[in-house]
């Protein structure tokens, strides 16, 4: 790919950006972690890695035992003729990495004119069902379903060598996304490539294997998504749906179009039909059908298309034109196309900031757009980037999205709104944003203020070169901010500082967003303190120094047994030496944060620097744990001090605070009641929703 005028502006957009926040990294953080920021500023974005894939197991036939359950939560019917071996490998996938919930495995032999009888009972744990004539595929799996016990079948076809965690992946769609009716696998060819991504049926009733012969691995295939019809290969249905639209049509027998006809009979009763690309089956397309079309089963398959065509002929008439190319494009052509941009993919185990992008991201897809996520260092995160796509966002890395510019140019057009977290990021990219997203409106995303908190630091500190920093970011986010269609910020207060510094400039407060988690333990239950806050962020490092010095010596002598968990991702050397301290404990990252939220009996906020909203409060609130915070803190959060939340700024008032609420049953329930209500009221999905409206939604003036 030839190095464009585009990629060099960008370059040095970056580059310059990189080297004044260098600068005053290394006075914040010090050498050894600003040089980890421009380590990873610069690192060559990452290939997903993948497990290579299981292929048939062709030993010789020895007994073995299938997974079996007596109340099932799912029936896997494999409708068998002939093709032992086939038969066989695919059992042996599924005993070799059987799945975690309880299944059945139910085998109907339709007729079979080979060994397959003498075998199948040597299997344990199987259950058989025989026909006594050969009625094709869809009468075998009509018999298999009436004989399931599962809430949800799976139909999976002799041919395949289904994946670890194929079955698992599969039947979480159901969950992650209620209103799923029909859910399909990714089907690969044994050497590796992309059979089917979920089909696409053109106007004309002709479909389209979408990805043929792709890499599985390509962003456009790894992301749940809605798609015209799934191949019976591999696919699941609640059983009484199944029963209520009639099964597989029998007019379609012996076979092909039964699938389709059968997703457009899903939609028809008001539910969704989606490709799950985590669930991985290997088929060896053609071993029991043939792959000539005009010949043996597969003859079959013009005439079904006249019929399926005579008989969905008006739902086929908004799909695409035969002879058209499908693209992420086209396949969401119906729904509103939202670019979201930030500099990483969000960690929402890590960071306050991540766990809000994701969550507005959530809530885009609720109101019916299609969310397109593009980390500016286009690396692929590993399980982070792999819960996007779970969710069904479109999330793009290396390789396949090129460079920056590049990718722009092909996939901007289609764009309704484009928004860019951070003002760094927004600044490299709004000149290709302007360029080659035309149609699409501009959101400057801040996270926060960057430059309220570094003058916050500068004073704190006494920096004059900090104060110098500080004030170039406000030029450089004011510059963002006016160049911008619509900048959203995280609180009343910090838009109000945005009106007086741009009067001119449309804003929008678009703030944490938070679902009530619960209560978690009683009051006399709940032991110790607990601070969460990641420390690449120097505020929280500055706030757990400053409450360690200064205010938990004090809390300790009152409070002899109490102790304080501190939490965060990436704690300095100066932040570990204080698990030497009495009473410290300093655990780092923790994957499950639910059990200090629910267990610790206090949160604090001791924060002298910063800006925008405070995750952890939200956090802490969210799950019934009230907080000690300071006025910074607590700042832009609607809180009202000794109902909602405790303030403190002074040391020995902080101590006070924390001592009174940790002893105080009354006070203590009051504030968990009063903050459940705070985020009920400002920080739920439903208070978000009339401002993602008003700025992903509303196509009036910029």
């Amino acid at each position: 790919m030839r190095f464009s005028l585009d990629d060099l502006r960008l370059l040095l957009a970056r580059s310059t950006g990189l080297i004044r926040r260098g600068a005053a990294s290394l006075r914040t953080r010090g050498w050894r972690r600003s040089w980890e920021r421009v380590r990873l500023q610069f690192a060559r974005a990452s290939t997903p890695s993948r497990m290579p894939t299981v292929a048939a197991d062709a030993s010789p036939f020895s007994a073995f035992a299938l997974p079996q359950a007596s109340a099932p939560a799912a029936s896997v019917v494999i409708p068998v003729h002939g093709q032992w071996p086939h038969t066989l490998a695919c059992l042996r996938a599924i005993a070799a990495h059987p799945p975690l919930r309880a299944t059945e495995i139910i085998v109907v032999d339709d007729a079979s004119p080979d060994d397959t009888l003498r075998y199948l009972p040597q299997v344990s744990g199987l259950r058989i069902v025989t026909r006594a004539a050969n009625g094709g595929f869809i009468a075998a799996c009509n018999d298999g379903a009436a004989a399931a016990r599962g809430e949800l079948l799976v139909f999976l076809n002799n041919d395949t060598v289904p994946q670890p965690g194929w079955l698992d992946a599969l039947l979480d769609t159901f969950a992650t996304h209620p209103d799923t009716g029909l859910a399909g696998a990714q089907l690969l060819y044994p050497d590796g490539r992309l059979q089917e991504a979920g089909g696409v049926v053109f106007a004309d009733g002709s479909a389209w294997n979408y990805g043929r012969f792709e890499s599985p691995d390509d962003p456009r295939f790894s992301y749940v998504r809605d798609a015209d019809y799934l191949s019976g290969a591999a696919i699941a249905i609640p059983r009484a749906l199944f029963e209520r639209v009639g099964g597989f049509d029998p007019r379609y027998a012996p076979a092909y179009y039964e699938d389709t006809d059968l997703a457009f009979a899903v939609r028809e009763a008001g539910l969704r039909v989606r490709y799950q690309p985590a669930a991985r089956v290997v088929h060896d397309e053609g071993a029991t059908a043939g792959t000539d079309p005009s010949a043996g089963a597969k003859a079959y398959q013009a005439r079904n298309r006249a019929i399926f065509f005579a008989r969905r002929s008006a739902a086929l008439a908004s799909h695409l034109a035969p002879g058209q190319v499908p693209t992420p494009a086209l396949l969401h052509r119906g729904q509103r196309q939202v670019l979201v941009v930030d500099g990483t993919t969000p960690t929402p185990d890590r960071d306050s900031a991540s766990l809000r992008l994701l969550n507005l991201m959530r809530l885009l897809r609720e109101e019916g757009a299609h969310v397109t996520f593009l980390p500016s260092d286009l690396a692929h995160a590993g399980a982070y980037t792999e819960a996007l796509q779970e969710l069904g966002i479109e999330t793009w890395y290396g390789p396949y999205a090129g460079r920056l510019p590049a990718w722009l140019r092909e996939h901007g057009p289609r764009f309704n709104a484009a928004m860019v977290s951070r003002h760094y990021v927004m600044r490299e990219l709004l000149p290709l944003l302007r360029r080659y997203a035309p149609r699409a409106r501009l959101v400057f995303d801040s996270v926060d203020l960057h430059f309220l908190r570094e003058t916050r630091a500068a004073r704190l500190a006494g920096d004059g070169a900090l104060a110098r920093n500080a004030a170039r970011t406000r030029a450089l986010e004011m510059d963002v901010v006016a160049r911008s269609d619509l900048t959203t910020v995280v609180s009343a207060d910090e838009a109000s500082v945005l009106a007086r510094e741009l009067p001119g400039a449309r804003v929008e407060v678009l703030s944490n967003v938070h679902e009530i988690a619960g209560t978690g333990l009683p009051f006399d239950r709940r032991r110790d303190l607990v601070f969460v806050g990641g420390f690449r962020h120097p505020p929280n490092a500055d706030a757990v120094r400053w409450f360690c010095d200064a205010v938990f010596p004090e809390v300790r002598t009152r409070l002899p047994g109490v102790r304080f968990h501190c939490i965060g991702d990436g704690p300095p050397a100066e932040i570990l030496a204080l698990a030497q301290r009495d009473g410290v404990l300093v655990h780092g990252h923790v994957a499950d944060l639910d059990p200090y939220m629910d267990g610790c009996r206090i949160a604090v906020a001791p924060l002298r620097v910063g800006a925008g909203v405070k995750g952890k409060i939200n956090l802490s609130m969210a799950h019934g744990q009230p907080v000690v915070a300071t006025t910074i803190a607590a700042e832009g959060m609607h809180l009202r001090p000794g109902m909602d939340v405790l303030v403190a700024d002074e040391a020995k008032a902080f101590a006070d605070a924390v001592v009174r609420l940790y002893e105080d049953e009354a006070l203590w329930s009051s504030l968990t009641r009063n903050g459940h209500d705070n985020i009920a009221r400002h920080f739920s999905p439903s208070a978000a929703r009339a401002a993602v409206r008003r700025v992903f939604f509303d196509d009036g003036p910029g």
